[in-house]
């Protein structure tokens, strides 16, 4: 201890407090840990330079199977997607991103003004009317889109589609334990006839086995047992097929890795999530949008509290808000 030259205590500082604890040295304080696990042999060889230890390291790497070396079918929604070279430089940049929390003016502002693009993008390509600032990834967006809708209708059983993907299912099916909802999987074809009791039918187009699907049937019989229509989507598509909002879905989600972010070892990402106005009070997350005061420049801000979901009066009490990208709580 004596010899580290990064501690920042002197031996005068050490004994003082070794006197108060009661203990006559460091040593004494591992006392209880026996002697051979105290420093046990790690078998690894000497010492190496930067250099040395960078092309093991690189030796190490050729033994993986590289995720653009061939096909692969097990990333589900997570796949190998194409990224023009203009996206990372944007998102890199001083405005968006930062090593410290984003509560500087500058960064809180440019951070919400690219959620506010990101959420007008989304409500164009999938027809919908309010999307919030993203979800974990499009597994936990659909158990929230069940959780929204079990609050909106006052039913606790979920029906959804076998064609689903299944770490959709897997996720629903973890969410609703807490909540205690009844889970129905059943085959696509009778989603529509299977709407009774239901809060929601939950449907997947383009599905997870790339078919396509009659989603306004589906939502039509929802909405004529009382249930809402959510869809799972995939945003491409959106693009060449009819989308959610067109089709009667009342809620939209998805994941949001195609729209140029890394595959990240799985992720997660962000996860899509929209819904129609009339039912936005009750969905998770918080959106951002602009305001323009009188004589000013617009600016962004998010109409939720910082921690607002901790439900706490003090939760956001003197701390930074990102709401207006200004100091205070």
């Amino acid at each position: 201890m004596g010899n580290n030259p990064y501690s920042p205590h002197t031996e005068a500082d050490r004994a003082a407090m070794l006197a108060r604890i009661g203990v006559r040295s460091v040593d004494e304080l591992f006392a209880a840990i026996p002697k051979d696990a105290r420093a046990p042999a790690l078998g690894i060889g000497p010492g190496l330079s930067e250099i040395e230890v960078q092309a093991h390291l690189e030796d190490l790497a050729r033994m993986n199977t590289n995720a653009g070396s061939g096909p692969f079918f097990i990333g589900g929604p997570i796949q190998r997607r194409y990224m023009p070279a203009a996206v990372p430089v944007l998102a890199l940049r001083g405005e968006f991103l930062t090593a410290y929390t984003p509560y500087q003016p500058e960064v809180s502002q440019g951070t919400l003004q690219a959620v506010f693009e990101y959420q007008s993008l989304m409500a164009e390509l999938l027809a919908m009317d309010v999307v919030n600032s993203s979800m974990y990834d499009g597994e936990s967006a659909t158990a929230e889109a069940a959780l929204m809708a079990v609050r909106l209708t006052g039913r606790r059983k979920v029906v959804v589609s076998l064609d689903v993907d299944f770490t959709y299912r897997r996720t629903l099916r973890t969410y609703s334990r807490g909540a205690e909802l009844e889970i129905v999987e059943m085959p696509t074809a009778q989603l529509a006839s299977s709407a009774a009791g239901a809060a929601c039918l939950i449907v997947q187009h383009p599905d997870a086995f790339g078919t396509l699907v009659d989603v306004r049937v589906i939502a039509e019989a929802a909405h004529a047992a009382g249930a809402l229509c959510v869809q799972v989507t995939e945003p491409h598509a959106c693009a060449l097929l009819e989308p959610p909002g067109a089709l009667g879905a009342d809620i939209a989600v998805g994941e949001g890795q195609p729209l140029g972010i890394p595959m990240s070892y799985g992720g997660p990402h962000l996860g899509i999530f929209a819904c129609r106005e009339a039912l936005v009070r009750q969905m998770p997350g918080r959106p951002g949008g602009p305001r323009a005061p009188r004589g000013g420049p617009p600016w962004f801000s998010s109409p939720a509290a910082r921690r607002s979901c901790v439900r706490c009066p003090v939760a956001s009490r003197g701390r930074p808000s990102t709401r207006t990208g200004r100091a205070g709580s």
